[in-house]
């Protein structure tokens, strides 16, 4: 394990929280001009999910940082004239084109599993790769179908070899059609100056750790680890040459490191008020979100509906920089449902009906209801908040 030399600054936690916001995009005035691809490179990965209950993940980043952006504009913006490849990141993400070439140490050891050949039927890799030179872009569908029966989880040959394919680096996702891939050979895809798996591991976890440094603020091993999925002795094999500065935050009784740029004005500016994705970047690793934040956040889609304790999609309420609350969200017909709310005391409810108010218009609704809070004291000063705003 490389010796780090000692801790050079020490930050308060308010500090730290600060440093987070701007680095994820909450503090400060958005770059306007940049755009959704802006945000992309910003959080270098915007994570995707099948659950859409407002708007799809990946669509939810954007507008929490930069407002009411347009959901064709955000397709476009990732998809459209080669901006983003989708891989395997902290989960299934869209990333920067230009960090392909920093993800060949995944992709080499995803090749480097010659069991995973076992489970391939015989001649359906070179098929589904000799289809796609002949006439791609093509869905899993179009290649000859993605089940085999009616079973989520029952893959055909066609979609595991097209799968594995994607995670060898031979095939690329170039865009979501009706929310399934849709598949292209890389040779095609990717410009040729990034087409490459040059750069060995070290040089590879180097980046990574460095753009996760820089997308957290300040950041423990564990956060800086969890960002792209990287392995704790991965991490500590490159964070010494990362750019990345020693620092130790109040009360969080561990080590951190800090983006050494971020470190050189103080966070300040306006904070968002906005509803956020549970899969947002700002909130992915459950112990540092209530490190930073006291708030324990926990995704609830897929425990048992009698055993939920905020609802299915719960989404975290931001505002102040603090979070401030939670709404599970639903939408019948023009009318967004608030189905269930958790409210961080009565000075929240302003803020969680401002944002309840904008999430509706940027989805096309042009009415709020409530239908639980948790604190049912709390019920009337944001049911009266919310029909100051709506009227």
């Amino acid at each position: 394990m490389t010796t780090l030399p000692p801790p050079a600054t020490e930050l308060s936690a308010d500090e730290a929280r600060r440093l987070a916001l701007r680095a994820q995009g909450f503090l400060g005035a958005p770059d306007r001009r940049a755009g959704v691809r802006g945000v992309l490179r910003h959080l270098g990965a915007v994570q995707l999910d099948t659950i859409s209950v407002l708007a799809r993940s990946h669509e939810l980043i954007p507008y929490a940082r930069l407002g009411a952006v347009g959901r064709r504009t955000v397709e476009d913006a990732y998809w459209k004239d080669t901006h983003a490849f989708e891989y395997w990141s902290h989960a299934a993400c869209i990333l920067p084109i230009e960090e392909w070439p920093h993800f060949a140490f995944r992709r080499r050891a995803y090749r480097n599993r010659p069991h995973w050949n076992h489970h391939l039927p015989d001649g359906d890799y070179d098929r589904v790769v000799k289809q796609l030179r002949a006439e791609g872009p093509l869905t899993a569908t179009d290649l000859g179908g993605a089940k085999r029966t009616s079973e989520w989880w029952d893959w055909s040959g066609t979609k595991v070899a097209v799968e594995r394919a994607l995670m060898y680096g031979e095939v690329v996702c170039v865009e979501r059609r009706g929310w399934k891939r849709v598949y292209d050979l890389a040779e095609r895809a990717v410009p040729a100056a990034l087409l490459h798996d040059d750069l060995d591991d070290t040089e590879c976890l180097r980046r990574l750790v460095r753009l996760a440094g820089q997308s957290l603020g300040v950041g423990t091993r564990a956060d800086i680890a969890d960002y792209h999925r990287l392995k704790a002795e991965q991490v500590d094999a490159v964070i010494a040459d990362s750019g990345l500065v020693p620092v130790t935050v109040q009360g969080w009784g561990r080590p951190a490191w800090a983006d050494p740029a971020a470190l050189e004005t103080i966070p300040r500016g306006r904070h968002r008020t906005t509803l956020l994705s549970p899969f947002d970047s700002l909130v992915w690793e459950r112990a540092r979100t209530e490190r930073i934040f006291g708030f324990t956040h926990r995704l609830e889609a897929y425990v048992p509906k009698q055993k939920r304790v905020h609802g299915y999609f719960a989404m975290p309420v931001l505002a102040g920089g603090r979070l401030v609350g939670r709404v599970d969200p639903a939408r019948e017909g023009r009318t967004l449902v608030a189905r269930q709310v958790t409210l961080d005391g009565p000075k929240a409810a302003p803020a969680v009906a401002q944002a309840l108010v904008e999430a509706a218009s940027w989805v096309d609704c042009t009415d709020v209801r409530v239908e639980r809070v948790d604190a049912p004291d709390l019920r009337e000063p944001l049911t009266a908040e919310l029909t100051r705003l709506l009227a």
